[in-house]
């Protein structure tokens, strides 16, 4: 009899370690990896979806985020991203044009009439939709979009046509069509990461750069170049992505929540994006003395135009630059 019981006692007990080992394995953490501070739209949007997909999958799967390149800068999360290395990573349309040219048609210069046609540009499944799946079978995919505002020029001086760009070095990304549009527009561009330009800025390395408003407060950029001129040239949004190897360790339930939790995440972000632009505008004039300067787009249209033409010639991006361009 005590033997039986001892049977039954130990098979118990196996039955508890092996449940025990199930609900550890079954639980999946994805690591998210981004370059912007704890306070920036784009990680308190990540956030809200991170607790979405925490409550709606019971625990099951937990997004950890990991903010202000803690995990490497943009290009490096990429790469890890591609391997399999790193489950999630935010980048942008920019950066992305290197991995899959489809992520181009959105770098093309004044693409953009305003922000209505902007959202229903990546909110179309045939046209946003089609960009965020085109890296299947490339390492990636992407699972939605957040606004990262327009891009201006900002330097120590006003840069109120492209004839004010002659000879600077603009810091941009390492995309073709930022050197494209920069050598269109007169000025040299150099790559450079967005870590390091601060001190580049500081020391004269570049003498300009060009991002949103927001770069100037939360990364400080205001201290060292005094005037933000608002040509408004590109609205190139962020992605979210992830590996392919992650996403295929999720159940397809798990796939559809997290996907909607992204899809939600971008319209979160898009008030929050609104809101928080207009509150460093404020900061930046308020606190840091930056100068915003109105300048007369046409010129710098003008200047890149062959830009656009090229694009709706091109046999990758063109028909999307052109359903793009039907969507205004």
């Amino acid at each position: 009899m005590l033997i039986k019981k001892h049977a039954i006692t130990l098979a118990l007990g196996g039955l508890l370690v092996a449940t025990m080992s199930f609900s550890v394995t079954a639980k999946t953490t994805l690591k998210l990896s981004h370059n912007n501070d704890k306070t920036h739209p784009v990680h308190i949007s990540m956030q809200a979806m991170a607790d979405e997909v925490k409550k709606a999958t019971d625990g099951e799967v937990v997004i950890r985020i990991y903010p202000n390149s803690q995990l490497g800068n943009q290009r490096e999360s990429m790469e890890l991203i591609q391997s399999g290395s790193l489950d999630m990573a935010k980048s942008n349309a920019s950066e992305l044009e290197a991995f899959q040219p489809l992520y181009g048609a959105f770098n093309v210069p004044y693409l953009f009439k305003d922000s209505a046609h902007y959202y229903k540009v990546l909110q179309d499944p045939e046209i946003g939709g089609k960009i965020l799946d085109s890296t299947k079978g490339k390492g990636f995919i992407g699972l939605t979009y957040y606004d990262a505002g327009s891009r201006s020029f900002y330097a120590k001086k006003p840069i109120k046509t492209p004839a004010d760009l002659k000879g600077l070095k603009v810091r941009v990304q390492p995309s073709p069509s930022a050197l494209e549009m920069m050598k269109l527009m007169g000025a040299s561009a150099t790559p450079l990461a967005f870590g390091e330009l601060y001190t580049a800025l500081q020391q004269g390395v570049v003498d300009a750069a060009e991002n949103n408003p927001t770069a100037l407060t939360l990364m400080r950029h205001g201290e060292v170049a005094k005037f933000y001129s608002e040509d408004e040239h590109t609205i190139i949004p962020d992605v979210l992505l992830i590996s392919e190897k992650s996403w295929a360790k999720l159940t397809p339930e798990q796939q559809k929540i997290v996907k909607e939790a992204a899809d939600h995440s971008m319209m979160t972000h898009k008030d929050l994006w609104a809101k928080a632009t207009q509150e460093e505008i404020q900061k930046a004039k308020d606190t840091m003395g930056v100068e915003f300067v109105k300048v007369d787009k046409q010129p710098f249209v003008d200047a890149v135009k062959p830009m656009h033409d090229k694009a709706l010639s091109d046999p990758v991006i063109g028909p999307m630059v052109q359903k793009i361009d039907e969507a205004r």
